[in-house]
């Protein structure tokens, strides 16, 4: 996931760090006890940095930010971080450990801060005085030890790096890494240049280029870190590194000569194509930036940190950072949205075990929940707990944890285990009257306060809830396939739902680190009914004889992340036209002409071989296109446009009540290319 990385230093960073030389003079820090305190100055109220000498001498700086559940360099962290590394080189300990204190060592930076830098002109000044800070650093004449007790990101892994030594817990859920890129950014910190010099250059650009986190284990073999040890030895381990004082780590021969120049006009063409596969620069041009620095500087720190500052502050000013950093902060409302505290929830009963409910039921396992899982079929429940177990053991950190969770689902054919849930998900068939009967036979066996939920997107809840005894437990959970991998589920009230109940909804959803979008009850909900009509379009425009390859370019020039025509197809052109018809039923949209003769025969896409497309191992074969003519003017809008304006109607409706959540579930459910916002923040 997206997380909280490099920011920008105060404009008046220059200005107090020489006020805080002038005024420190000559004076030399007085050693109280294990305290270092610096004479003629009252310490900062409530401070983010504490600093210690123990008996050896050894300096102990702690970041531990008040009031925050994590540590973030802000710009005020940043100043006092270079105080108290004013006080180090003046105290001149026989070493320094820097650790924090909170569960996690740095999370970045304060991405909220992004706001505050108008143009690449005051962003400048801004991270050359970054630089100084953790130039002072690694220059201290002292070893230097990080030492990282849990995620360690951006800027936080970019101040470790300008450490002499690293070491870390072993924690299979401790990260480390330069996650910049998924902001419209790259490290500013430094980054650039230490990574490439640490760990060489084919593991640092895979780390910037992807924002891929790695894991201690990896980390180790990297040379990103020293050492792993249990958490409780880290002091221990940090101490032991200043002692022995070995070479600090650095790359390899071979990736030091990937770096010569003559080298690098040869190598970074290669990583170049690779990124153009998965990214276009004019869409996200920070993976380019980041290729372009170390083709024309490498990690020479005489140019190289220079160049990165005029990088990146003009990167941080362009709406694709700017849209980016919106998404962002988009996501972390959602999560926002679900009080995990209040998650009463410890047992989940599934009914059906098809591709939705088997992936239901694994996510669930994994993230804790016990799990019990009906059908009528036992080739559905072996089949769904085969799938389950090959995913945990693909997913398996830690030796054990795959079986763990596999002992966590229990097949139930006969749903005995009802009574005993806290929540029951129904994933059966789109048809409102079987909802309705299996309702009718479930309900009397639901213990009180147990919630009841449908995985519908395109049926009313009050339509299904008709005959319940008490509607006011039933919600709707829509989750998206894979389950494993879509992180967005609708969390969907009727105008019966208790709110309470609806909260414990949306806590569960947190509580399988899954993203919610309450939504009022209506056909399609937002995601599908958005979607939807970018399909149909696609559709439309392919009877308007324009080559379904061309409707495809349209859509990924625009930045989505798979053509329409393709995605028709992936879905299903079955399931297009069921809800097809559902909405010309709502809202008076009859299907596109031809998609239910392609269905009567057997044309439905990707799982049956054939569609618009043909269909070889997972992937469509799409034909040459031998008329190049160019694509239609407003195709690209034909396809977008609808799009917008059916997210526009929906906040109409208040099927989904404020544009901020419209843009994140647009996002989260859809792809929608998330350098342009979401569909409203585009359309303003």
């Amino acid at each position: 996931t997206a997380s909280v990385v490099i920011g920008v230093v105060n404009v008046l960073f220059t200005l107090f760090a020489l006020a805080l030389v002038d005024r420190a003079g000559s004076r030399l820090p007085e050693v109280s006890g294990n305290e270092v305190h610096m004479t003629g100055r009252e310490p900062a109220a409530r401070p983010q940095w504490s600093l210690k000498l123990d008996a050896e001498r050894i300096a102990w700086l702690t970041f531990d930010v008040p009031d925050a559940s994590a540590n973030a360099l802000s710009r005020s962290a940043m100043e006092e971080l270079d105080e108290r590394l004013l006080e180090i080189e003046r105290a001149a300990p026989s070493g320094l450990v820097i650790l924090s204190g909170k569960p996690g060592f740095i999370a970045g930076a304060d991405v909220r801060e992004f706001g505050e830098v108008s143009s690449p002109e005051e962003a400048v000044p801004f991270i050359r005085d970054a630089h100084g800070v953790f130039d002072r650093l690694e220059r201290l004449p002292c070893p230097t030890v990080a030492a990282i007790n849990g995620y360690c990101l951006g800027g936080g892994l970019e101040l470790a790096m300008a450490c002499r030594y690293r070491v870390c817990a072993d924690d299979p859920g401790l990260v480390l890494g330069l996650p910049e890129v998924m902001l419209g950014i790259h490290p500013g910190f430094g980054g650039t240049v230490r990574a490439v010099r640490l760990i060489g250059v084919s593991a640092a650009m895979d780390m910037m280029l992807t924002g891929r986190n790695v894991r201690p284990d990896k980390a180790r073999r990297l040379g990103l870190v020293d050492r792993v040890v249990p958490a409780a030895e880290l002091g221990k381990a940090a101490t032991a590194l200043l002692r022995q004082r070995p070479s600090p780590a650095r790359a390899s021969l071979k990736q030091r000569v990937l770096s010569l120049k003559p080298i690098r006009g040869l190598v970074a063409p290669r990583i170049e194509a690779q990124v153009a596969r998965r990214a276009r620069r004019d869409h996200y041009p920070a993976p380019y930036a980041i290729i372009d620095l170390w083709r024309k500087h490498g990690a020479n720190p005489d140019s190289a940190y220079e160049a990165e500052a005029q990088s990146v502050a003009g990167l941080v000013c362009t709406p694709t950072s700017r849209n980016l950093v919106r998404v962002f902060f988009l996501q972390e409302r959602l999560k926002s949205l679900g009080n995990i505290a209040a998650l009463k929830s410890g047992r989940i009963h599934i009914i059906r075990a098809g591709l939705m409910g088997g992936g239901i039921a694994a996510w669930c396992a994994l993230r804790g929940f016990d799990v019990s899982l009906q059908d009528h079929s036992a080739e559905a429940l072996s089949t769904a707990l085969q799938r389950a177990q090959a995913f945990f053991e693909k997913r398996q950190r830690v030796p054990g944890t795959a079986s763990a969770a596999l002992a966590r689902i229990e097949a139930d054919p006969e749903g005995r285990r009802i009574g005993e849930a806290d929540i029951v998900v129904e994933a059966i068939v789109e048809d409102a009257q079987s909802k309705r009967d299996l309702y009718s036979h479930i309900e009397p066996q639901l213990k009180p306060g147990a919630l009841l939920a449908s995985n519908t997107s395109s049926l009313a809840l009050e339509e299904l809830a008709e005959k319940l005894a008490d509607p006011g437990r039933f919600v709707g959970l829509h989750f998206f396939n894979p389950v494993s991998k879509m992180p967005l589920i609708e969390v969907v009230e009727s105008r019966s739902t208790r709110p309470e109940l609806l909260q414990g909804a949306l806590a569960f959803v947190r509580g399988i680190d899954r993203l919610p979008l309450p939504c009022r009850s209506s056909p399609g909900l937002l995601v599908n009914r958005v979607l939807m009509t970018y399909l149909t379009e696609a559709l439309f425009a392919a009877g308007d004889a324009i080559p379904l390859i061309q409707i495809d370019a349209a859509g990924t020039d625009f930045g989505m992340p798979t053509g329409p025509v393709e995605l028709a197809d992936s879905v299903g052109l079955d399931v297009c036209l069921g809800f097809s018809r559902i909405l010309a039923e709502r809202f008076g949209r009859p299907p596109p002409a031809g998609l239910a003769d392609l269905v009567e025969r057997g044309k439905l896409g990707r799982k049956s071989g054939t569609g618009l497309y043909e269909w070889q191992a997972g992937k469509a074969v799409k034909p040459v296109l031998t008329d190049k003519a160019p694509l239609p003017a407003d195709l690209q809008d034909r396809l977008i446009l609808p799009m917008v304006n059916e997210a526009v109607a929906i906040l109409r409706e208040g099927v989904v009540g404020e544009e901020a959540l419209i843009d994140a579930g647009v996002i989260f459910g859809t792809g929608f290319a998330p350098f342009r916002g979401g569909p409203l923040r585009y359309a303003r």
